[in-house]
């Protein structure tokens, strides 16, 4: 790699062989770095060695950057690159800084001027909406939605207008022990002709991706429970 630049590298969705999901470009890049940014060193380690199972482990430098990370560490994150070597961000499933922590450091390289290189790779988000049927010239993304019972409801109710005013798809996202949860409060609160939506396990061998009705879904959910999911709801 001639120009020191900050690779971020796509990770599988779930068990699925890395050969089936990212380019062997891919597989040579992160073969050639030593410096990574990670959400969990543990489960980086294994990605890695599942890359290239010959790469040496222990020879490599890990920065993790999650929840409990103090912000005003991350720059220090980027110094390999300050001094001519590439770094690496790996995000615990998908495209790193999509949802995802890896954001913060994208921006300090972009206001540093520091090359940026987006690596191809699966996004559940891209997935879901390519195999929704849904608009796709229009759509939003809104991340996680909220847990308070009230406040998720009238959330849930604006977008849908959305659906209906702008035309747009809507996409969202919830943690895997809340899905159920959060499907029934679509069930209940939407409209019964609203389209849903729901994509799980996306890029897996038990992948489920179904678009109904709403009024359709009503007795007749999957068992979502501690299940990578994305919600996505149209007209």
């Amino acid at each position: 790699m001639k120009d020191a630049a900050l690779y971020l590298i796509p990770t599988t969705l779930g068990d699925t062989p890395v050969n089936q999901v990212l380019p062997s470009y891919n597989l040579r890049i992160t073969s050639d770095l030593r410096h990574f940014i990670v959400e969990n060193v543990r489960t980086a380690r294994r990605f890695l060695k599942q890359c290239n199972p010959e790469i040496d482990i222990d020879s490599l430098a890990f920065y993790e950057l999650n929840e409990h990370t103090d912000r005003h560490r991350i720059s220090a994150y980027l110094k390999p690159i300050r001094q001519g070597e590439s770094v690496g961000i790996i995000s615990e499933a998908g495209c790193p800084a999509i949802a995802d922590p890896g954001a913060d450091v994208v921006a300090i390289a972009q206001s540093e001027r520091i090359k940026v290189v987006p690596l191809v790779g699966p996004s559940s988000l891209l997935m879901a909406m390519m195999a929704s049927g849904f608009n796709g010239q229009s759509f939003a993304f809104h991340g996680y939605l909220p847990i308070e019972s009230g406040e998720r409801i009238k959330t849930l109710k604006k977008l849908e207008n959305r659906v209906y005013s702008e035309n747009q798809t809507q996409l969202f996202i919830e943690t895997p022990y809340r899905n159920k949860k959060l499907a029934e409060d679509i069930l209940q609160h939407c409209k019964p002709q609203t389209l849903l939506c729901i994509a799980m396990n996306i890029s897996c061998e038990d992948e489920y991706i179904a678009t109904r009705p709403v009024k359709a879904w009503k007795g007749n959910l999957p068992d979502m429970h501690k299940k990578p999911c994305v919600f996505l709801i149209y007209r």
